[in-house]
Order: C-alpha cells, then sequence, then structure tokens
C-alpha cells in the first residue's frame, strides 16, 4: 500500500496507538486496522508509539512500517490495565515530551444474548472494548490539555449502531458506549483545544477474516465476504486508516464530536435492517 493521504501538518507529531498489532495469517496479506493507522501515519511523518497486548504482534507491525521507511516504537500493555496504560504513556513522554495523537483501536467480540453470557464474559468484553478507551483517555487527556491541543480518534464498529444479524450483545453494547463516551467528552475538551471523534467501520476484510477460509471455515468466510454492502464489497484497514487519519489531521480541525462511519452504505441500506 503505497498511496497514503498526505497530510503535511501531521509531519513530526506524536501518535500513540492502543492496539497496534498485526495478526500473522498464513497466506493473508491483509492489514489489521491498527497496524494500516500505523502504517499511514508514519507514511505522514508522524512518529508512532504502537503496544499491543501480543508484543510478537506489535513487532510485525513495527517491521512492515521500518521496511517502508517509517518511524514506529512498541511496548507490550494490556490496555483494560491502568499501570500498563500509564507505563506506555510515561514511556512515550519520556522520549518524545509530547502525545499529539491518540488512537484507541483495541476491541473484540464474543457471541451471546444476554440470558446465554455468562457475567464474567460480559464484564471481560466491557474491559476490552469500553473500559480500554476510558483508561487511555483518563491517563492521556490531561497530557494534552497541558500541551493546549490534541486529537483522540476511537474505532468502535457498526454494531454500536444497529443490531446487524450478530447475537454480540456486550460488544454492540460498548461500542455504543464508546459512541456516546466520545461525543460528551469531546464537548468537555474542546474549549481545552483537544478534539475527539469515532470512526465506526462496518464489515472490513482483515487477516481474522482470511482466518476462517485458511483454516477450512469457507462457509463462515463466504458468509462474512458475501454481505450486502451496496459498494459491492467489504472494507479493507486502509478504508479505516485513512478514515482515522483524515480526523487526526488538520484537514479536520472544526471536527469534534463526531462519528465517520466507514460501511460502503451498509447502515444505510434496507439490507441493514
Amino acid at each position: 500500500m503505497s498511496n497514503f493521504p498526505k497530510y503535511p501538518d501531521l509531519d513530526g507529531k506524536v501518535a500513540l496507538i492502543m492496539g497496534v498489532g498485526q495478526t500473522h495469517v498464513p497466506g493473508s496479506e491483509a492489514w489489521g486496522n491498527g497496524a494500516a493507522i500505523a502504517q499511514s501515519l508514519a507514511q505522514n511523518g508522524v512518529q508512532v508509539f504502537g503496544c499491543d497486548v501480543n508484543l510478537q504482534a506489535a513487532e510485525r507491525t513495527a517491521s512492515r512500517i521500518h521496511a517502508e521507511g517509517g518511524k514506529c516504537d512498541i511496548a507490550q500493555a494490556d490496555v483494560t490495565s491502568e499501570k500498563d496504560v500509564r507505563r506506555v504513556a510515561d514511556a512515550v513522554i519520556s522520549k518524545y515530551g509530547r502525545i499529539d495523537i491518540l488512537i484507541n483501536n483495541v476491541g473484540a467480540t464474543v457471541a451471546g444474548d444476554p440470558a446465554s453470557m455468562s457475567a464474567d464474559v460480559w464484564d471481560k468484553q466491557i474491559d476490552l472494548n469500553l473500559r480500554s478507551v476510558y483508561l487511555a483517555c483518563h491517563v492521556v487527556l490531561p497530557i494534552m490539555e497541558k500541551q493546549g491541543s490534541g486529537c483522540v480518534v476511537n474505532n468502535a464498529s457498526i454494531a454500536g449502531l444497529r443490531y446487524i444479524g450478530k447475537p454480540q450483545v456486550a460488544y454492540s453494547a460498548a461500542k455504543a458506549a464508546v459512541i456516546q463516551f466520545t461525543k460528551v467528552t469531546a464537548v468537555m475538551y474542546a474549549p481545552k483545544g483537544v478534539r475527539l471523534n469515532t470512526v465506526v467501520p462496518g464489515f472490513i476484510h482483515t487477516p481474522l477474516v482470511d482466518n476462517f477460509k485458511f483454516n477450512g471455515q469457507q462457509e463462515v468466510y463466504d458468509k462474512i465476504t458475501q454481505q450486502p454492502v451496496p459498494l459491492g464489497r467489504m472494507g479493507d484497514a486502509f478504508d479505516v486508516a485513512s478514515s482515522t487519519v483524515f480526523l487526526a489531521s488538520d484537514a479536520a480541525k472544526y471536527i469534534t464530536g463526531q462519528i465517520l462511519v466507514v460501511d460502503g452504505g451498509f447502515t444505510s441500506s434496507a439490507a441493514s435492517l
């Protein structure tokens, strides 16, 4: 991927990405959302500092970025742990003195409805998909306020907007909460020079999708990749990355508290109802 949208104002800025790891699926050339965002920022001259619970996955992203001449530091961290989040933020400040951009990209879903999902699974889903966003903002927003500037982009999902045919009640509830958390916080921090927005991806072709095909689950793969998207295809991670980088740039300097839906028209179509 070489045709990155260019935003000259991003050159020299420092970005902290939560969930930067690139999943390795033999045979797949797809990018994960966090890795694509990191690559797109790096190609705009941003100093990327990424963390992931899986250090090997983070190293894979860093190697792909370095191969294209970009800059990327990495660290292992559990973003549901305040101690880990503070450690990573402190490392960025120690090395670069500031955090201009915060990307909250962590998330995963577990199937279940309120009756069948255990309380333990519910709690873990809320921690991973919502608490992680709160903790990163809890730690980084005071840094941005002190700087007098900063930008946060949170990654949600169309599952947080409406039911999309999957029984994933905790994930959907958490992603809806991320959207509202971002809106409310954006209003609070607008006078402090800090912007917050949400990117809301639809069906995105990532290595995790390819994993179904390469592991003999063709039926599942077909179901995921053949959704009735008006644009006629799934998105890819660089569709998400391009939207994220736009919101992080001065091209979006008058945009805050908003959601940018990246779904090929799916949630606007009758097929999604």
